[in-house]
């Protein structure tokens, strides 16, 4: 008599598992959840946890999880709901600003989600043929993008957290941005989670996808060997300083006077330029000559100018009267003319806007109580030794059009100047640090980060990282020998191209779908049943 094996416990366990899991969805609330989990995943790739090569799978659960949606109102839930979570995620450390505002923001951007679910569902759902796998592998990610171009609005939050700015760190897609900037990247990412997706949800689109997926490893690996790389010219002596934290009442100009401290202590170090972080200097200059001779004292000491950045109330030249940030070079002589106001400024942090509508945010959370003014244009500063900076403010370096703009302006050092000291004991210090990589990457130019409090880093032409890393605990001054580079990069040449790309895979992709609605005859409706002479229904063949 045949034996019966019985299952393994490890099997009942497992297959339990996929029953409660099974159950969790088809519930309303359990499948909500899911999705705002699982849209929040991706978030883990980003600085401080800086786990990058999880972004090439935090997308599967998600798109597995639309893939299952049944209904294209289902799917744009499931797709609202994973951005509303991937925005919760990326944008946590401003919970203590904003407070339950953020949770209404992330709401309202992640709606920008829902089309890309039910794009998701149609390429992936049910049993896909081996072409709709294939063209899904460019049409998902090519929607992704647009999602981030969209919300790379500076009045949507600006470019923060895009998927391609989580491999900062990595040689191979640093490459892949100097070509298309971040913007490549990201496609590049999203591709490789939907062909993982393909393998191992779709049997019959296995062969395709890992096609796919080793058609996107060559395309990187020649990116890598051909790609044109800027030629070392020389270099230059940066000096970055870090005040640090300094708290409560003066703060303002205790914080000037520990940076002034530092800055002494650069004497003798042949530095060909001095860079103080973002508000660093609480007076307008022009109208604060003993302030302005004490930064020119320094620059006279240490024998290279100053660049400080003003966080003031002062009137400009077509008689605008507010607060500016501004980027400012002090000379042995005092300030020398070259001054960049920030062009970009920060939603909430800086201004509100629509402000008649939405100020009732500065009442739960530490909303701008006073919206600051912005500056024309972007602005390349030459220094006496013939060095031309191109300087950002803060938020700014996450915007790749702004580096690039001043890379062709012929900026040869891009410098960034950011105060974190708000969100100082979250991820945001490292994760803004992280940006100066990519756009140094993107431009062919170094790039030095430099922080009033937060996390300080210095980048090459190929956004590796020179020298040590200031982090938030420090309060020093730091000397990089920052290597120059001549020579553009192809994002320079030809912009955001990537998005170009993306825009036309998707109008082929929904003309397609229009002229197969267009050729597909409608179904015709039953016509009524004859009737016989008693009034009845007929049979056919009667």
């Amino acid at each position: 008599m045949p034996m019966r094996v019985g299952r393994l416990p490890a099997e009942r366990a497992d297959e339990g598992g996929a029953r409660r899991y099974e159950r969790l969805l088809r519930s309303r609330t359990g499948r909500g959840a899911v999705a705002l989990c699982s849209g929040a995943l991706p978030a883990l790739a980003f600085p401080a946890p800086s786990l990058w090569w999880f972004a090439y799978v935090a997308l599967v659960p998600w798109l597995l999880l639309i893939r299952s949606a049944g209904t294209a109102r289902r799917a744009a839930a499931d797709g609202w709901l994973g951005g509303m979570g991937f925005m919760l995620a990326v944008h946590h450390w401003l919970m203590p600003s904003l407070h339950v505002f953020i949770v209404v923001l992330a709401a309202l951007l992640g709606l920008l989600w829902a089309p890309w679910g039910v794009l998701v569902a149609r390429l992936l759902g049910g049993s896909p043929s081996v072409r709709r796998s294939v063209a899904a592998v460019a049409v998902v990610p090519s929607g992704w993008l647009m999602i981030e171009l969209v919300r790379s609005w500076e009045g949507l939050g600006g470019p923060w957290g895009l998927l391609g700015a989580s491999q900062w760190e990595v040689a191979p897609a640093l490459r892949v941005a100097s070509v298309g900037g971040v913007w490549l990247v990201s496609l590049g990412v999203v591709a490789v989670n939907t062909t993982l997706a393909l393998l191992s949800a779709v049997p019959a689109a296995r062969r395709a996808a890992a096609a796919c997926l080793v058609a996107v490893a060559v395309g990187v690996g020649a990116t890598v060997i051909w790609a044109p790389r800027p030629e070392e010219s020389g270099s230059v002596r940066v000096a970055v300083v870090q005040p640090g934290v300094v708290e409560g009442p003066g703060s303002v100009e205790r914080r000037f006077t520990r940076s002034e401290e530092l800055t002494r202590g650069l004497a003798g170090r042949d530095v060909d330029l001095v860079v103080w972080g973002e508000s660093s200097v609480g007076v307008d200059l022009s109208r604060s000559p003993g302030t302005a001779d004490r930064v020119a004292a320094l620059s006279r000491l240490v024998g290279a100018d100053v660049l400080v950045n003003m966080d003031a109330r002062r009137t400009d030249s077509p008689g605008r009267t507010g607060i500016f940030k501004s980027a400012v070079l002090v000379g042995p002589q005092g300030p020398t003319g070259d001054r960049y106001d920030k062009m970009r400024l920060v939603p909430f942090g800086e201004y509100v806007p629509a402000r008649a509508l939405l100020g009732w945010a500065t009442s739960v959370g530490k909303a701008a109580g006073e919206d600051r003014l912005r500056g024309s244009g972007p602005v390349v500063m030459d220094l006496p030794d013939g060095l031309r900076v191109g300087p950002l403010v803060c938020f700014e370096s996450a915007f790749p059009d702004m580096s690039r703009q001043l890379a062709r302006d012929g900026s040869q050092l891009l410098v960034a100047q950011s105060s974190t000291s708000t969100f100082q004991h979250s991820w945001a210090p490292a994760q803004h640090a992280s940006l100066g990589a990519l756009r140094a990457a993107e431009t062919g130019r170094p790039m030095a980060h430099a922080t009033l409090t937060g996390v300080s880093a210095v980048y090459g032409p190929l956004g590796e990282r020179v020298g040590p890393v200031l982090g938030t605990g420090a309060s020093e001054a730091a000397v990089y020998d920052v290597p120059l580079a001549r020579g553009t990069t192809l994002f320079v040449r030809l912009g955001a191209w990537p998005v170009y790309g993306a825009l036309a895979v998707l109008a082929v992709f929904f003309g397609a779908l229009g002229l197969r609605s267009l050729r597909t005859p409608a179904p015709r409706r039953p016509g009524r049943p004859a009737r016989t002479a008693g009034g009845s229904p007929g049979r056919p063949g009667h």
